[in-house]
């Protein structure tokens, strides 16, 4: 073992007793460290595999890592290698009879959540427009989350079902409808959601001694993979499991907190010595992945976040190429670009499948599919579909083709989006009549249109919008049409009524897509041209082989490693996302943005491209390329210097005014003023969250709400 470990993985195997926080740099083997420290204690001590708990944050690592240690103990019993949820369903399958649930209880997912909504939105004449799916799930978190648990743990574990019913059905307000509507669903079919289990489990818990000083005692040692991602459940969990015999390991790195999002807290990893004072501490910066040159570039640029523990990762290997930046003239350059690169490493010798294209949303895919399919190029996205494959795409194309065809295929995809009452009763119907007439669907609705049949129903209105369209639509540019098309049908208002903020990202980048097209062809970027140039896109006939180009965001990405990595689309207002309000989600997407640069071994190679956004705005390079050391990268056509300094500009008159950066700018509440416009007045409130003052001017009757960017004038300025 001494030989395959190094000093610092050595010292995390053999430090057994106690609290031990293993701090370790993306690429330094903790996941070596992790299983030979299950396979030292179960090998040399002796210790029982049933009676250690091992944690990490997906079942792709548990089961990666419950190989490897089965390989390195040679027993099939490996114990509890599981994530924090999978270890609560042992919890509670096996002592779950303290909460009157059987051993078979159901895990629901959000599939099985939206199939409960569905009942209760029916039962009560709910719709989408009163709350959609995502916003119901959100809302009965909130109530869980902030309700004492006990308020709705002890109502789930103690009353009947008649009684939950009868406060579901008394219940007024939609919030409060849904709420007691989905804990009496949860109870009728003996179901948990994902936070239910850790909540049910130190409800347990709390509530039986008995059954929690026997896990207590069970598991005496305990390692939490990817500390920096613990969230304050899993934490209270994990504190009460190693209260009895106080061996605790936990591992993590927290320039890699990239989940914050989704309850995550790095404060827990950085203050674990404040909670536990007798904790030993051991760094782990040999990085074996990455080549020097990638580390410098990444170590530059997460030495600007304020919130980590300072380190820098050390390289072993040797010397590689550089890492290379590009900024391209536009979003179709950028992509030819990164062709142009693959072909070379694969006439070089490097496979396809030790090439991964990485980004931050699937939605900026587009032009890069469009030219590795044009190019032949073999890929495959891996969580996500397709940019033109989604199917909001092409509902939006066959909008289109609607207008222009009016083709069965398009027909049948569009007519009942959004719901217009078309259903199976009525599409056979108008089958019938256009097999009988030798007609299209469409033809067969217009003339049908009186029937009986159609009553109820919204299809005069889906008529009247193809008969709006379709006998000009050559006249129109594709951009006006399209733009049009989804919002008088009703499509984007359904998009946002159902709370899909992807899929109207993914819209929009059609759209940019049309425009670019229309920018680039001129006058021949008819709409029928545009859908005949899509085609190419929509039917891939890129060679089905494993050995492909692996595309995936970089969330995806986390733990995984490539040879050749191209991170891509690396704009202001993309990465990082334009979303971004404060310091603390800015310091985030760093993060991120490290822990793609980190995903290379041999070759890094960052892009973007300047042009305009859908909004007119300039596309500048994103602030993360700017915060490395320019002397760490190798520029493949570089911004201009005027482009580089307006960027710099913009970026800091940003940040300059995110949340934590106003307090030291902010004008107090009653201070006197002179806006260039309005005036003299005086500040009566603040609103940090839309970043404005509100103030009552002397010459107007109301008050107005300015900007925190609008200059003032004060006596003391």
């Amino acid at each position: 073992m001494e030989q395959r470990l190094n000093a610092e993985q050595l010292d995390a195997v053999t430090s057994t007793e106690g609290f031990v926080r293993v701090i370790a740099g993306a690429g330094s083997g903790k996941t070596r460290a992790l299983t030979h420290r299950f396979a030292f204690l179960v090998n040399e001590l002796g210790i029982l595999p049933q009676n250690i708990l091992c944690v990490t944050f997906t079942h792709k690592a548990a089961n990666e890592m419950r190989q490897r240690i089965h390989n390195l103990i040679g027993d099939q019993d490996t114990g509890y290698i599981n994530t924090f949820h999978g270890f609560c369903v042992s919890v509670l399958q096996e002592d779950g009879y303290a909460l009157q649930y059987p051993k078979s209880f159901l895990v629901l997912d959000n599939s099985d959540i939206d199939a409960m909504l569905g009942i209760i939105y029916e039962e009560r004449g709910f719709t989408l427009r009163d709350m959609p799916y995502s916003k119901a799930r959100d809302m009965i978190e909130i109530q869980k989350l902030f309700k004492k648990p006990e308020y709705y743990l002890d109502m789930v574990d103690e009353m009947s079902l008649d009684v939950l019913y009868e406060k579901y059905m008394s219940a007024v307000g939609t919030d409060d409808i849904i709420f007691y509507g989905y804990l009496y669903q949860q109870k009728k079919c003996f179901g948990l959601d994902y936070n239910d289990l850790i909540k049910f489990t130190l409800y347990v818990f709390s509530r039986n001694e008995e059954i929690r000083l026997k896990w207590q005692k069970r598991l005496e040692y305990i390692m939490i993979d990817e500390f920096q991602d613990i969230d304050s459940l899993q934490y209270e969990l994990m504190t009460v499991l190693c209260g009895y015999h106080g061996n605790l390991f936990i591992v993590g790195d927290p320039d890699q907190t990239i989940y914050t999002w989704r309850g995550a807290n790095v404060k827990y990893l950085l203050d674990f010595d404040k909670q536990f004072p007798s904790v030993k501490t051991i760094l782990m910066l040999k990085n074996y992945r990455s080549t020097p040159q990638i580390l410098t570039a990444a170590n530059s640029l997460i030495d600007k976040n304020r919130y980590r523990i300072k380190k820098e990762l050390l390289p072993i290997l040797p010397d590689g190429g550089p890492a290379v930046f590009h900024f391209a003239k536009s979003a179709e350059e950028e992509a030819q670009w990164i062709a142009a690169r693959i072909r070379d490493l694969r006439q070089s010798g490097t496979a396809y499948g030790d090439m991964a294209v990485l980004y931050r949303a699937h939605y900026v895919t587009r032009p890069i599919e469009e030219v590795l399919l044009k190019e032949k190029l073999p890929y495959h996205i891996y969580s996500g579909v397709p940019f033109f494959g989604r199917a909001e795409i092409k509902d939006a194309l066959c909008y289109l083709r609607m207008v222009i065809s009016q083709d069965d295929l398009s027909f049948r995809r569009v007519v009942n989006i959004p719901r217009r009452n078309i259903g199976r009763r009525r599409m056979e119907f108008l089958e019938k009549y256009a097999a009988e007439n030798s007609c299209t669907l469409y033809a067969a609705l217009k003339r049908t249109l009186d029937d009986d049949i159609f009553k109820g129903t919204k299809a005069v209105r889906f008529v009247q919008l193809v008969e709006s369209f379709s006998p000009d639509f050559e006249k129109r540019t594709v951009s006006d049409l399209l733009g049009a098309l989804l919002d008088e049908s009703g499509y984007e208002e359904m998009l946002r009524t159902e709370g899909s903020q992807e899929r109207l990202d993914n819209l929009a980048e059609l759209k940019q897509s049309v425009y670019e097209y229309e920018t680039t062809c001129g006058e021949e970027a008819g709409p029928a041209d545009y859908l005949a140039h899509v085609a190419l896109f929509t039917n891939s006939d890129a060679e089905d082989t494993s050995d492909r180009i692996k595309l995936m965001t970089v969330h995806a990405a986390k733990g995984l490693e490539f040879p050749c990595v191209f991170l891509c689309e690396m704009n202001e207002g993309v990465f990082p996302s334009r979303k971004i309000k404060d310091l603390m989600g800015m310091e985030e997407e760093r993060r991120l943005a490290f822990v793609a640069m980190t995903r290379a071994q041999k070759r890094l190679y960052l892009s973007g491209a300047e042009g305009r956004n859908l909004d007119g705005s300039p596309r500048y390079p994103s602030r993360f390329v700017l915060d490395i050391d320019s002397r760490l990268l190798e520029y493949d056509g570089k911004p201009a210097d005027g482009l580089i300094k307006e960027a710099r500009e913009y970026i800091a008159w940003n940040e300059k005014y995110l949340p934590e950066n106003l307090e030291e700018l902010l004008l107090p509440e009653g201070t006197r003023v002179r806006h260039p416009y309005f005036g003299e007045g005086t500040i009566e409130g603040i609103d940090t969250g839309k970043g404005a003052y509100v103030i009552r001017f002397d010459e107007m009757p109301t008050p107005r709400t300015i900007s925190f960017r609008v200059k003032l004038e004060t006596d003391r300025s």
